[in-house]
């Protein structure tokens, strides 16, 4: 396999990242000419993607990827949109929120160690009920679903950032490391930011030949990380890849992309349904409230687990992001059945307490008698099979003479 740099420097993506320049600017890319053929109905008003699809060339990738997003419903004046008329942007107003964060008076990192399980043990044994989950941490999460695996947004780097020496840090080891994991049949990446898109990950998994299912456009960023074009299957909103027994289909939500100061929008945001032979999960990825839920619920629900971000939000953001009080609303309109919180108690990526997310929504959750499960990092658990949440996070505590970590 060609070294990164390689890859980046190849002509294939250099005309593919020449290209996606241009189609940015709204003129028509003449290097194109490969007509985007009308897509098949499938199940759930959704498409099925081809294996051909998958290219296994650089060159042809890219020329497919631009074409395909030429042809996206969500693709308009050189950037991807979210449909609700919600501007794909994080707020135009930042001082208020540089105060807050300087002269805020929560603890955003956790005082002590958190308590993690190693789950290497419950792996061996299949699943007494065919379906188990472990929360790695932030919104990496290991579906076993019918004797088939799946990993959500695998973020195993030590800081989610695009360097390696600054950043947001992560709170706790990571409970198991990737050659730990069981052999995988997919992975699920939401879209790119960095704290769900984590180059050294990528890097790693370049090495394994498990295929990896992500929003349109998102393959490029994949490639440039060594990732194979022919391992790659970009989807659209409501298109659909079958493999090894799942089917998993792109949703809407709606949210915003891009790892930099020229990429913002150039490529999807979406969140994810993954079915077994009997199971279905619902994953959110990022998104802020949406009446898009509904339809997805009525279209592919009920769900066995439903699982949502509930970390990273603010008032400025409430568009973008759920936070605990939207979590339960888009609970509600995807059908309700089991929650599991995602998207906290690994990062200082807000201006909240770092168990502000899992307190309020525990609240909530109980005064909405909604089903919630809040698993210790680790932890493989059998959804069916819990019963009320677990606190865990009222067990940090500092150790004895450290100094309190607040507003750190």
């Amino acid at each position: 396999m060609a070294p990164i740099g390689m890859l980046w420097s190849s002509d294939a993506l250099r005309k593919e990242r020449d290209a996606l320049r241009v189609l940015a600017s709204g003129r028509k890319v003449s290097t194109l000419t490969t007509p985007v053929a009308a897509p098949r109905q499938w199940l759930a008003s959704t498409t099925h993607v081809r294996d051909a699809c998958c290219m296994t060339r650089a060159g042809d990738s890219a020329s497919l990827r631009i074409d395909r997003i030429r042809a996206s419903k969500q693709f308009a004046d050189g950037a991807f949109r979210n449909t609700k008329g919600t501007p794909p942007t994080m707020p135009s107003k930042p001082l208020p929120l540089i105060g807050e964060y300087f002269f805020g008076d929560v603890q955003r990192n956790p005082p002590g160690p958190l308590p993690l399980v190693r789950p290497h043990e419950a792996w061996l044994k299949a699943p007494d009920t065919g379906f188990r989950m472990t929360w790695l941490g932030h919104s990496t999460v290991l579906l076993e679903l019918d004797g088939r695996r799946v990993l959500t947004d695998p973020v195993f780097g030590e800081r989610v950032s695009p360097v390696g020496f600054a950043g947001p840090k992560r709170f706790h080891p990571v409970p198991a490391s990737l050659l730990e994991l069981p052999p995988l049949d997919a992975v699920v990446l939401s879209h790119n930011h960095y704290d769900h898109l984590c180059r050294s990950t990528m890097e790693e998994l370049a090495k394994a030949s498990v295929p990896i299912i992500t929003a349109l456009g998102v393959g490029a960023d994949l490639e440039r990380f060594g990732i194979p074009a022919a391992r790659i299957t970009e989807l659209d909103w409501n298109e659909s890849k079958d493999l090894a027994g799942l089917r998993i289909t792109a949703t809407p939500s709606q949210h915003f992309s891009g790892r930099g100061m020229t990429d913002r929008n150039k490529t999807l945001w979406a969140s994810w349904v993954i079915q077994s032979e009997r199971r279905k999960v619902f994953f959110s990825g990022d998104t802020g409230l949406t009446s898009e839920f509904e339809a997805i619920g009525q279209a592919h629900g009920p769900f066995d687990l439903v699982m949502l971000e509930v970390g990273a939000f603010h008032p400025s953001w409430g568009t973008i992001h759920l936070g605990p009080e939207n979590a339960l609303a888009a609970f509600a309109m995807l059908g309700g059945g089991t929650l599991l919180p995602v998207h906290w108690g690994t990062f200082n990526l807000a201006l909240h307490g770092w168990d502000e997310p899992a307190e309020t929504l525990m609240a909530l959750a109980q005064e909405q008698r909604a089903r919630i499960i809040t698993p210790r990092l680790g932890a493989a658990l059998e959804p069916e099979r819990i019963e009320g949440v677990t606190p865990w996070w009222r067990e940090v505590v500092a150790p004895e003479g450290a100094p309190s970590p607040c507003c750190a």
